[in-house]
């Protein structure tokens, strides 16, 4: 694992290196190390985010891990129809975004900073016990994190293109 931990601390990505050492078994595939350093708490800008939490109420903890101009988000209104429906207001700009599931809210976050250079990227690392892993990384190390094994988010495509060509 030294190569992982030496990666993540040489980009200031890991709280910290020894509780990151000893959680770590030997051999274990990089990213789900990813999975599991994420879980304990020790990614910087790393959330575990358990089913039960709705979008709405993901919203606040996840913009404030992602920074910059996306702690002035706000929900204006909540609608439950067969689908979570946030009125939402970022600045000057408000829209009304159908949120099926916590992916939904990544993606739309994501396309609605993907010009903010101020604000971090969420990446989707997937499910480990029972929650779903979601890393806030700055967007200046989306392209070394890239070439690493570890760094297999479920939206690596719209990370690495975020215009969506």
């Amino acid at each position: 694992m030294a190569p992982l931990l030496d990666v993540l601390t040489r980009e200031r990505l890991l709280k910290d290196r020894d509780a990151a050492a000893a959680l770590l078994p030997r051999g274990e595939p990089p990213h789900v190390s990813m999975l599991r350093l994420c879980d304990a708490g020790l990614l910087e800008g790393g959330l575990s985010v358990g089913y039960g939490v709705r979008a709405d109420e993901l919203v606040g903890p996840l913009t404030t891990a992602m920074g910059g101009a996306a702690r002035r988000f706000k929900v204006v209104d909540v609608r439950e129809r067969p689908v979570l429906e946030l009125h939402v207001m970022a600045g000057d700009v408000t829209e009304r975004w159908e949120v099926e599931d916590l992916s939904a809210l990544v993606h739309n976050l994501n396309s609605l900073y993907r010009d903010a250079p101020d604000v971090r990227a969420v990446a989707e690392l997937g499910e480990w016990e029972d929650a779903l892993q979601l890393w806030c990384v700055d967007k200046r190390a989306l392209t070394r994190l890239a070439r690493q094994s570890f760094f297999a988010p479920r939206n690596a495509r719209a990370l690495m293109n975020p215009s969506g060509e």
